[in-house]
């Protein structure tokens, strides 16, 4: 493939923005400052090379200072305005302690299953992941939670760890994902035919990851040991379960239900999901002056850190565009000896390798704008595509060494889980997450029938 002059500055601006990620400074001043420095940069090899026969127009302060209008626009842009509030919700839930509650019914309820208390972490783990969106609380919930009363009962530690690790990464998944928000955006699709899109590939994980529970507990007796001291179930044992299942049930339907009938578009659905947190949190008297300082702050520190990278992560596209970036990559894209199946298989096998050295945001916010168009000029349905690097990011996330997933449920774990035992229990997880990725790659309906039948 023949390269220009400018593609090589452009190919040195991705570059300079992957090292200095290594530096430790933060990843929105990584951005900005790179677009700044090549910005800079341009403006001096244009004054130098008009002194020579062959000049190159590159860009200019004047192109550059459009970032303001660009990020005016993203400010404006209304799916955005859901973020803070599916993040406020996600958090008022943690707080609300319904998690706990569920956490309890379910294991009662399943203490004669082998495997039950690993069963009732995937399970509340589902329910927080449509409910919250948000990664890093849930897998530290359902570590604070489902950890030390597994390793009470004498579970493996790396079959312990492995699954809440697991578990707690569907948010990435299952709406509201604020990870399927952002997006949306990016690729100019519908937020609400992603959701849709994600509910059918998110269940079936669930569904394999408690399959797996079952069967490995079944012949590992050392994974899970048999059941002992266990109670007959009654029937207020039943109604106890059902009493702590109706706040994130009310909180799914408020949401996605609201969504999915078109009674709401994610913005308002966002907001209606905001107030019903904290009437559940009303309602079971956590609704205190404190708490909702603490959610207040959260949120805004949350909101702030995202949206410093989408505003970093606009001005460092407008100038790598400017430098002719965009159509390089599609260029290299199109060059590839490859089959368009095969294209998207190269794809998401980078996306996976980009996913241990960079966060999903980054991830979303720089590379799926690059690869998306050229996807669908591939003729391939971008909401399949999207459900596909989702499920591929998720994957990354528990995939060792760097698996973030894994730090975070290492940071509250007992001392005693070394995190060689960490890696060896997401292993298992990381095949059942390429089982996923194959089953929805090859059957593109898994995640576009219920966008197909829902207008």
């Amino acid at each position: 493939m023949y390269f220009e002059f400018t593609d090589y500055i452009a190919i040195s601006m991705f570059v300079t923005f992957i090292g200095l990620i290594f530096t430790g400074y933060p990843v929105a001043w990584c951005l900005a400052g790179t677009a700044i420095f090549y910005t800079a940069l341009s403006v001096a090899v244009g004054e130098w090379t008009t002194l020579v026969e062959n000049s190159f127009y590159l860009i200019d302060w004047n192109y550059s200072a459009s970032i303001v209008d660009r990020n005016w626009a993203v400010m404006e842009n209304w799916v955005l305005i859901s973020l803070p509030m599916f993040i406020f919700m996600g958090l008022f839930l943690d707080k609300s302690g319904v998690a706990h509650d569920l956490m309890v019914s379910f294991a009662r309820l399943l203490a004669g299953v082998r495997g039950g208390l690993a069963i009732s972490v995937a399970l509340l783990g589902i329910l927080l992941a449509a409910s919250t969106g948000i990664i890093g609380a849930s897998v530290v919930l359902l570590t604070l939670l489902g950890v030390p009363a597994m390793l009470k009962a004498g579970y493996d530690r790396s079959f312990a760890v492995g699954t809440v690790c697991a578990v707690g990464t569907l948010g990435i998944l299952l709406p509201p994902s604020i990870m399927l928000v952002l997006m949306a955006d990016r690729l100019a699709v519908s937020v609400g035919d992603l959701f849709m899109g994600a509910v059918i590939p998110g269940l079936m994980l669930g569904l394999i990851y408690v399959a797996y529970i079952l069967i490995w507990s079944r012949f590992s007796s050392k994974a899970a040991p048999p059941p002992s001291d266990v109670s007959p179930l009654g029937l207020w044992d039943v109604i106890e379960l059902l009493k702590s299942m109706l706040p994130p049930i009310f909180l799914i339907l408020a949401v996605l239900g609201s969504i999915f009938l078109g009674v709401a578009t994610p913005t308002e659905a966002s907001g209606m999901g905001a107030a019903a947190a904290m009437a559940l949190a009303a309602a079971r008297g956590r609704l205190t002056w404190s708490i909702l300082r603490d959610v207040s702050l959260s949120t805004m520190s949350t909101t702030g850190f995202i949206f410093a990278l989408i505003l970093a992560a606009t001005a460092f596209s407008l100038v790598f565009r400017g430098l002719g970036g965009d159509e390089l990559f599609e260029r290299a894209l199109e060059a590839v000896p490859l089959s368009p199946i095969g294209l998207v298989v190269a794809i998401l096998a980078v996306t996976l390798l980009l996913g241990f050295v960079l966060d999903w945001l980054e991830i979303t916010l720089i590379i799926l704008p690059l690869v998306g168009p050229v996807v669908a000029n591939m003729g391939f349905d971008l909401t399949w595509f999207a459900i596909l690097f989702a499920l591929t990011l998720q994957t990354s996330f528990i995939t060792p060494p760097v698996g973030p997933a894994i730090f975070y449920a290492q940071g509250v774990a007992p001392k005693s889980i070394t995190l060689p035992e960490f890696y060896r229990g997401a292993i298992p997880f990381v095949i059942l997450q390429v089982i996923a990725v194959i089953l929805v790659f090859r059957i593109p309906s898994l995640a576009t029938y219920l966008p197909s039948i829902a207008y």
